[in-house]
């Protein structure tokens, strides 16, 4: 269930960045990428095919949030493009993500996220007048995913282990908030190193700034999948 290869976070304004970014990769490395609103929303689909027409993959990564049929119908879109992996937001609800998964199929592999990396428990307890534990949230939201025939989830990596437990051990979990040693953490809150995400079971790690804007994306990228994968 592991992936080796760290998902790249493509957080790029425009196609023609993301083609600047990419001609620094030799062109038999085949990436994860994570393509985000910001550029969705400026490229659209072209960006997708793009980058599948290169024999990457895709984690498209829109958190959809909507009325079920709605959803459903988004999510048949996604899978005639070809996405390898998307994500819906779990607070959608249990109908929600169960109509999202009917709607792209099992070719593609479909997540939900938790709460985001960026929301610490004080914020959820005043913003979204959830006052559990952030870790309760977290989990009562992955097990809701489970039970909607979803993949995984999007979640912070100190909570992978409990999520592992309650639900199974395939179910996946992909932490966002990866952070190198040393690196700045920008606005995440509840951040980890490759190597830690690595030791606590995490299946997919995406890291975004430590690659894309390294003098040298193409090293930054390799020291960080030597770690992932502990060479």
């Amino acid at each position: 269930m592991r992936e080796e290869r760290p998902i790249i976070a493509l957080d790029f304004p425009s196609l023609d960045k993301v083609k600047t970014f990419l001609s620094l990769f030799p062109s038999d490395e085949k990436l994860y990428l994570k393509i985000g609103m910001e550029l969705y929303y400026a490229a659209g689909p072209e960006v997708v095919t793009y980058v599948k027409t290169y024999g990457h993959s895709v984690f498209l990564d829109l958190k959809l949030h909507d009325i079920p049929n709605t959803v459903k119908s988004a999510m048949k879109v996604l899978a005639d493009l070809g996405v390898d992996m998307t994500n819906v937001h779990a607070a959608g609800g249990l109908e929600m993500m169960s109509a999202a998964r009917e709607g792209l199929g099992r070719d593609s592999k479909l997540i939900a996220v938790t709460q985001l990396t960026s929301t610490s428990q004080e914020q959820m307890q005043a913003d979204q007048n959830i006052q559990s534990t952030l870790a309760d949230s977290v989990l009562h939201y992955a097990k809701k995913t489970k039970e909607a025939g979803l993949d995984g989830v999007v979640c912070s990596a100190r909570e992978v282990e409990v999520i592992k437990r309650a639900t199974s051990s395939d179910f996946i979990c992909l932490t966002p908030g990866i952070r190198p040693e040393g690196s700045a953490s920008g606005d995440q809150k509840r951040v980890m190193t490759p190597e830690q995400a690595r030791q606590i079971g995490s299946d997919y790690i995406v890291i975004g700034r430590p690659i894309t804007q390294a003098p040298d994306p193409l090293a930054a990228y390799q020291a960080i999948y030597d770690q992932w994968n502990h060479h």
